[in-house]
C-alpha cells in the first residue's frame, strides 16, 4: 500500500521502507495476557494484512534518513471520538469545522478501527493489542503501555478525560458534569485506557496524570491524550455536537506556541459503524505546523499505526502489533 507524501522535508517520524511506504511487516505479535480477561487474547491485525487498495494517484515519497527519524515531535496530541464511519464525517455538512481542518492540514484516507465494541480499540491504541478485552467492561491489565514507554524515555504524558473525578477513580461511570468546552456529559472508564492498566491505577502518583479537561494545557506533557465525554465525543449525541466541541477545544492546541514548536495533532475515532477491516472505516485528521494543505495519507492503517507513530517519533520500541505496522508519515 503506497501513500502520497507532500510534506516539507523538515524531519520525519520514522524511516519508511525503501522505494515506497509499504505497510508490510512481520506477523502481528500475539496479545499479552490480560489480568482480568479469561477469553483468548485478540491481537491487533496488521494494516498490511488487510489487502486494501490505495486510492488512485497515490505515489511513494522520498526515503528519510535515520538522523531525520530521530527528530521527533515537541508534543503529540491525540483526540479520540466515537462511533462514526468515514463517510459520516468526511464531506459532511454536519462537521464543517473538522472538514475545514482536513482541508487545511491532512487526512488518513484508509484508517480503520480494530474491532467492536469501543474499549478494545482504546486498549489497542495505547498497548498494541486488545489484551483479551472483547467488551466494554471493567478490566485491570498488567501489560505494558505507551505510558510506560513515554516515562522510560524520559518524557511525560497526561490523559485529559472529560468529567474524570480524579483520585484514581476506577468506577465504570461518573455522573454528567460540565468540564471545559462543550456540553455536560458522562465520563466512562471504557474510553479512558490509562486507568485500565494496574501500573497506573494502583499508583496514586501515576494516576494523578489522568485529569479532567477544564485545566487543559497544551504544554503540560509530551504526549497528551484527550478523551471527551459521552456527549462531546459523538457517542450519545450527533456529529454536529461533536464538531462544535472540536471547534471550541482544538484552537487551544492549534494556536498554541507548543503546537507551533513542531508538534503533531491526531484526531481519530475508536471505531466506525461497519465491520470493514474489523472495526469500520474511520476518519483521521493529521496536523503539523508545516503540513501542506490538503495532504492525503493513503496507506492502510489502524490504531497500531498511530501507536507506532508515537513510538518511532521518540525512539521507543514498538509494542505488540505496532511492530508490524508502519507509522503515519508525518513530519514536525
Amino acid at each position: 500500500m503506497i501513500w502520497r507524501r507532500r510534506l516539507p522535508a523538515i524531519g520525519v517520524v520514522a524511516a519508511l521502507v525503501a522505494g515506497g511506504c509499504s505497510a508490510v511487516g512481520p506477523t502481528p505479535l500475539a496479545a499479552s495476557p490480560s489480568a482480568s480477561a479469561s477469553v483468548p487474547a485478540v491481537p491487533v491485525p496488521s494494516p498490511a494484512a488487510s489487502g486494501a487498495a490505495a486510492p488512485p494517484g497515490a505515489s511513494a515519497g522520498p526515503v528519510p534518513s535515520p538522523a531525520a527519524a530521530r527528530a521527533g515531535f515537541a508534543h503529540i496530541y491525540l483526540v479520540v471520538l466515537e462511533n462514526q464511519e468515514y463517510g459520516s464525517i468526511v464531506g459532511s455538512a454536519d462537521a464543517p469545522y473538522l472538514n475545514g481542518l482536513i482541508a487545511r492540514y491532512g487526512l488518513a484516507t484508509a484508517m480503520y478501527g480494530v474491532t467492536h465494541p469501543s474499549e478494545p480499540n482504546y486498549i489497542a491504541l495505547v498497548s498494541g493489542d486488545t489484551q483479551g478485552v472483547r467488551d466494554d467492561g471493567v478490566h485491570d491489565l498488567s501489560a505494558p503501555s505507551v505510558f510506560d514507554q513515554v516515562e522510560a524515555a524520559g518524557r511525560t504524558w497526561r490523559v485529559y478525560a472529560q468529567g474524570y473525578p480524579g483520585a484514581c477513580y476506577a468506577a465504570a461511570t461518573a455522573p454528567p458534569v460540565v468540564d471545559g468546552p462543550g456540553q455536560a456529559g458522562e465520563y466512562v472508564r471504557k474510553h479512558d485506557p490509562a486507568i485500565s492498566f494496574t501500573s497506573i491505577s494502583r499508583s496514586p502518583s501515576r494516576c494523578a496524570d489522568i485529569v479532567g479537561l477544564a485545566g487543559f494545557n497544551p504544554a503540560a506533557a509530551d504526549l497528551e491524550l484527550i478523551i471527551p465525554n459521552q456527549v462531546n465525543d459523538m457517542h450519545s449525541s450527533s456529529v454536529r455536537t461533536g464538531d462544535q466541541f472540536l471547534a471550541a477545544f482544538l484552537p487551544s492546541i492549534l494556536t498554541s506556541p507548543a503546537f507551533a514548536a513542531g508538534s503533531l495533532l491526531i484526531v481519530t475515532f475508536d471505531e466506525g459503524t461497519t465491520d470493514d477491516h474489523g472495526g469500520g472505516h474511520i476518519a483521521t485528521l493529521l496536523a503539523t505546523p508545516g503540513m501542506e494543505p490538503g495532504t492525503r495519507f493513503a496507506a492502510t492503517a489502524n490504531h497500531a499505526s498511530v501507536l507506532r507513530t508515537v513510538e518511532d517519533a521518540w525512539g521507543m520500541p514498538p509494542l505488540g502489533s505496532a511492530a508490524a505496522a508502519s507509522p503515519l508519515p508525518v513530519t514536525p
